[in-house]
């Protein structure tokens, strides 16, 4: 068995998938939320629930939006929207952070960044760090699997010297499951590398099956050096895209925490849109699900960010697929 089909598989036996990342199963889902209490999923109905961030023609989140400013559509089809949430709630972030070698000189920047992003937080947000260059190493100590606690989560990013190559996919794989034990409903990854992938064991195509089986928001952050041969912004860019999320290139390092605190804004900033996909639409057929979501307000039509198709397929299912490539009698 290869070390990251182990680690899968260890999460996979452990993980009990949430309501959140099953759109399409059996369990019934549904949303409430009252003036002082975030919202609550509740097991009644099928639900497909997307993380939606909106802004202007200048760039700026709008927020104070309403359930009407909203249209949702999955293969061109509007889907009356049943759930609606615009408060600012709890979120499980996983800080998914290059450790190779060339991230040396780099890497003292991005702690900073990432600390304070962790500080101007929700108070109930809950973290956790995935480190990784050859080998992916979570950062919090093995009897703790997420943290609010700003100096675990400060030996977390320190742990391990910046050495060795890039195995991006397997780190983002592995955050992927580690993530569905979160307690929060929103679930968000931020992904900081400055290279490509070159040492991954699970491929790019298989890495998307399972960001579409997932409902995390994955935002990507790009440090390239120009002499960098596996340089590759565009694949993080897909990455964040597919996810609903958005892939930031600061020109210089001392732009890293400007990015983190605009990450911070948007993650705060963000909608929660649910609606109950037509039952008499044939899903057998199609296993990923084209979605398509308008904002209008003031008769203006505004730049809406939310990922554009989801797997029917459950994140558990696409996984354990996977592993059954891979695994080693």
């Amino acid at each position: 068995m290869t070390t990251l089909a182990a680690v899968l598989l260890v999460g996979l036996l452990s993980t009990t998938p949430p309501i959140q990342s099953q759109p399409h199963s059996t369990p019934k889902s549904q949303i409430t939320a009252a003036a002082d209490e975030p919202y609550i999923i509740k097991s009644d109905v099928e639900l497909v629930l997307l993380d939606v961030a909106v802004k202007n023609n200048k760039g700026a989140f709008v927020t104070g939006l309403d359930k009407e400013n909203f249209q949702v559509f999955e293969e061109g089809r509007p889907e009356p929207i049943t759930q609606f949430a615009s408060v600012d709630n709890p979120v499980t972030v996983g800080l998914v952070v290059d450790n190779s070698g060339s991230m040396r000189p780099k890497r003292a920047e991005v702690i900073t960044a990432g600390l304070a992003f962790a500080k101007e937080s929700n108070p109930q947000d809950e973290f956790f760090v995935v480190n990784f260059n050859n080998y992916i190493v979570p950062g919090l100590p093995e009897h703790v699997s997420f943290t609010d606690n700003m100096q675990l989560l400060r030996k977390a990013l320190y742990r391990g010297v910046p050495s060795g190559r890039t195995a991006l996919y397997d780190a983002i794989a592995i955050a992927l499951n580690h993530i569905q034990l979160g307690a929060r409903d929103k679930r968000t990854i931020i992904v900081v590398s400055d290279g490509g992938d070159n040492e991954s064991q699970i491929s790019l195509s298989d890495l998307m099956h399972i960001i579409q089986s997932s409902r995390v928001t994955i935002y990507t952050v790009g440090l390239f050096d120009k002499e960098d041969r596996d340089r590759n912004p565009g694949v993080l860019k897909k990455i964040a895209a597919i996810s609903g999320g958005e892939f930031y290139l600061p020109a210089q390092l001392e732009d890293v925490g400007p990015v983190f605190q605009r990450i911070s804004q948007e993650i705060r900033s963000r909608y929660t849109i649910g609606y109950l996909p037509d039952p008499h639409v044939d899903r057998t057929t199609h296993h990923v699900r084209s979605i398509r979501v308008i904002a209008k307000a003031d008769h203006q039509k505004l730049d809406v960010h939310t990922r554009t198709s989801y797997s029917l397929t459950p994140l558990s299912q696409t996984m354990a697929g996977w592993l059954a490539q891979h695994v080693n009698p």
